[in-house]
């Protein structure tokens, strides 16, 4: 998980303990874990990206990987694993690819100076939506790991 700002660290944490899965928790600064699940903190140096590329140095094929960056998200896609957006969103080999074209449209207007909104803050409906779409993915790869 990208730990640095994540909106919803509480829920994966309750997918994973449903499931008996452990969470590796990458960010540049210690954070607070509940101690009845098994997270792994990972701290990394406060540079640009550090976090980005220890998960990415690290992921393998059938991880789940929790993101609101498109890029990262991309690239563990490209390394095998699965991603899903803090609000639901299950990237794909299909959608992330306009997914990051608008991304960097959005970035190039504001650096040329158009006003933009910032992401709107998380409702209810949203981490709904992400639970729903993170239990989805670990019941994919729990299907996908079983043997026979």
């Amino acid at each position: 998980m990208d730990g640095d700002a994540c909106p919803v660290k509480d829920e994966t944490y309750a997918v994973a303990t449903r499931y008996g899965l452990p969470v590796v928790l990458v960010a540049n600064a210690w954070m607070a874990v509940p101690h009845d699940v098994a997270v792994e903190q990972v701290v990394v140096d406060a540079g640009l990206d550090a976090a980005d590329d220890w998960i990415v140095e690290n992921v393998r094929p059938g991880d789940l990987v929790v993101t609101a960056d498109i890029p990262l998200a991309a690239r563990c896609l490209g390394a095998g694993a699965s991603a899903i957006g803090t609000g639901g969103r299950i990237f794909s080999e299909e959608s992330i690819g306009d997914l990051v074209a608008t991304r960097d449209l959005k970035a190039y207007l504001r650096e040329a100076g158009v006003e933009s909104r910032g992401p709107r803050p998380m409702s209810g409906r949203d981490r709904s939506r992400f639970l729903s779409g993170l239990d989805e993915l670990v019941q994919r790869g729990l299907r996908a790991s079983a043997p026979g």
